[in-house]
Formats: C-alpha cells, sequence, structure tokens
C-alpha cells in the first residue's frame, strides 16, 4: 500500500529527525531561567532565514496569530490603513484591520497576476498619509507572488511602515528583510521550514516597536499584545508558557533548512511544475508571478475537484486541495514547499494525477511526470 502523501499548500511534511526532536525529554522547562537563552538561540536562527538583525519573537500559535497581533498592537481606531491586495488573504489582513477599528482603504489588483506597481506608485503620490500597509508576499489560494520589495521602496519613501504576511514564503521564496526595509514580517513554522504547525515568527524593526510602543490607546489584548514581548531580554521572562517540543522541533528543522540552498531547490522544482503543467496542456490560474511554493491549475471541463480527489485519494493515497473562497472547486493546489518541495513526490503526484485525469477523459499533450521531468533535465 501507498504512504499518504500529503501535497497540499501546508501543513507540510516533518521530516522524521525533526519529529524525533520534539519526542526528547524536556530538559529546559520554560520557566527555567536557561530557557530564555534557548529561545533566543532559536531566534538567531531565523535571523539567518528572515536575513534581518531585527528582533525576532516567536510566539505559539498558528500564523493568523502573528497577522492579529499586529493589527491588537498597531492601531488605534481611526488610524488610516492601506491595504494593498490581489487575493482573499490580502483582503482578510484589511478585514482584521477594521475589526481593531482601523480606517482601511483597499488597493485591489487583479487576482491573476502581482500587484500593479506602477498604479501604487500614482495612488501614493495622492493618498499617502497611512499610518502602515499591509501586504501579502504570496496568495497562496492562487498561487500569486508579490514583489514585496518594490512595493516597500514606494511604501518607504512616503513614511508607511510594512506589514508583510509571509506565511507561506519565509525558508522557500527570496525574502531580504533588511534589504527591502520591511518593518514587520510574520510567518509560521508549518509551511515552507516544515515544522510542526504551532508557533507564530515575527521580525520587528526599531520603527515598528516604537510605533507600537507610542501607541495611544491600550492594546485590547493579552494574547496578542507584542508590547509584552518587546523587552523580554531585560525582564528575563516570557508572557505565557512556551511549547518547547514544539521549538525543539523548530530548531532542528531550521538547521535542516541551513544543510543547503534550501531557496535554490524551490526555485528549481516551482519551474518545474509550471512547466509541466503548461507542456502538459492544463493551465495555471495566473497569468503572471507564479509563487515557487505553490502552483494553482484550473480543472479542465467535464471533471470536478471532488472526481479528482475521490480517486487519487482511493487509488493513491494522495491528497491535494483546491481553492478558497469563489475559487473553490474551481482550481486544484498543489503545494510545492518545505519538504514536499521533492522531486520524488512531485513525480508521484504527477503521475498519479496523470492516471486520474486521464481515466476521466482529460486529454494530455504529455504525462505531467515525464513533463516534469523534462523541464527538470533542461
Amino acid at each position: 500500500m501507498n504512504e499518504i502523501l500529503v501535497m497540499s499548500p501546508g501543513p507540510t511534511e516533518v521530516h522524521e529527525e525533526v519529529r524525533k526532536s520534539m519526542a526528547r525529554p524536556m530538559t529546559i522547562p520554560d520557566g527555567h531561567p536557561d530557557f530564555l537563552d534557548y529561545y533566543f538561540g532559536v531566534a538567531n536562527k531565523l535571523k539567518k532565514v528572515f536575513k534581518t538583525k531585527n528582533d525576532i519573537r516567536i510566539l505559539n500559535g498558528e500564523g493568523i496569530l502573528g497577522l492579529e497581533a499586529a493589527m491588537a498592537s498597531l492601531i488605534d481606531p481611526g488610524d488610516k490603513v492601506l491595504c494593498i491586495e490581489n487575493g482573499l488573504f490580502g483582503k482578510t489582513f484589511g478585514e482584521m484591520a477594521e475589526k481593531y477599528g482601523g480606517d482601511v482603504y483597499y488597493f485591489s489588483c487583479d487576482n491573476k497576476k502581482p500587484i500593479d506597481i506602477n498604479t501604487l506608485e500614482k495612488l501614493l503620490k495622492e493618498q499617502n498619509a497611512f499610518k502602515f500597509a499591509t501586504l501579502v508576499h504570496c496568495e497562496t489560494p492562487t498561487g500569486v507572488i508579490n514583489n514585496i520589495e518594490k512595493i516597500s521602496i514606494l511604501l518607504k519613501k512616503h513614511g508607511i511602515l510594512s506589514v508583510v504576511d509571509a506565511v507561506s514564503t519565509l525558508g522557500g521564496e527570496k525574502l531580504e528583510t533588511d534589504e527591502w526595509n520591511l518593518d514587520l514580517v510574520i510567518a509560521g513554522s508549518q509551511k515552507c521550514l516544515s515544522a510542526s504547525s504551532g508557533l507564530v515568527m515575527l521580525s520587528i524593526s526599531q520603527d515598528a516597536w516604537v510605533m507600537i510602543s507610542n501607541k495611544k490607546k491600550k492594546i485590547p489584548s493579552l494574547y496578542t499584545n507584542l508590547l509584552l514581548w518587546k523587552d523580554i531580554q531585560l525582564t528575563k521572562t516570557l508572557p505565557y508558557s512556551q511549547p518547547i517540543h514544539l521549538f525543539y522541533g523548530l530548531e532542528t528543522a531550521l538547521d535542516r533548512w541551513n544543510r543547503e540552498d534550501v531557496i535554490a531547490r524551490h526555485n528549481l522544482l516551482g519551474n518545474g511544475v509550471k512547466q509541466a503543467v503548461i507542456n502538459a496542456g492544463l493551465s495555471l490560474y495566473p497569468d503572471s508571478g507564479f509563487s515557487n511554493t505553490i502552483s494553482a491549475v484550473e480543472i479542465p471541463q467535464g471533471i470536478t475537484y471532488k472526481m479528482i480527489q475521490d480517486e487519487l485519494w482511493k487509488e493513491h493515497k494522495i491528497f491535494i486541495s483546491t481553492s478558497l473562497g469563489n475559487l473553490s472547486g474551481k482550481v486544484l493546489r498543489i503545494g510545492h514547499m518545505g519538504e514536499n518541495c521533492s522531486e520524488e513526490k512531485l513525480y508521484r503526484l504527477f503521475k498519479a494525477l496523470t492516471i486520474v485525469l486521464k481515466k476521466y477523459g482529460v486529454f494530455l499533450k504529455e504525462d505531467l511526470h515525464k513533463a516534469f521531468v523534462n523541464a527538470l533535465s533542461k
């Protein structure tokens, strides 16, 4: 029987080495003075992935905790917030800001393409009195990646703080936090780093700390209050108990990440997936801005996601997902990030998908798995 293969856009497979590290005895309880040293040791390893000298804070929760903590800690009611969005998660970011009282302006773009930099530049020449801007590096429902480097340059030009959702890109796509002057970058443990779900990591610039510290009203939360984390090196205490075993797993995952050029692997195999889909005669959902961590493929006419997934699971023990919102049931989403960014796993998926699509009468110009191999050999 085939082993189960999950190729959705995260959580990704957790390597055996990481799982074993999580099974270690709890040698440093989080209330012990040495735990803070361990905490910052893991944070320093994350700095290499974020490419930053900024403060790193690790909170126990899913990636959404980081997004909400940023909103809770930055916004005073009535603050003007710019939501730069071209998809579901970008828009959700803006809606989250509204829940904390932000006066949100939505700069909305085509969800099949990256954010339009020229149009954004024109907007900011006319309207730029924003406290900060929210943006998503990769829109996982569509597989579109945004040029946050160029966006950040425009924001900094007008003194606007940047808050970036990098949950599905940190460790898999090029991300230069300091070089690109990104203020608050949020990521999760369960995507490209392939640690277990449950930890959110934030890179916080000094400008961001100043804005958080100068908030007029008290932060309306305990769990999402980033100010409680600002001076933990001085106070030698953490706001609440930490899941030590998740830290063990994250540290091991980071050590694995440092053993190779993971970004190059994602670039190679991400391009291979894109070319395989196109050469087989299928259609990618985006028109441009293809992500190296996820691909969204349009479902051919005459077949449904349920038909494809039921057969993939029944005969091959493989799971891939459809999209979210109004794209649910219209596209297949293939996650090729972290441990799932593997030539062997993608080959197995494409071979099974070829069998399933042909069974339901879908014409392919070339078998997907063969197209994938040919793409990688060029």
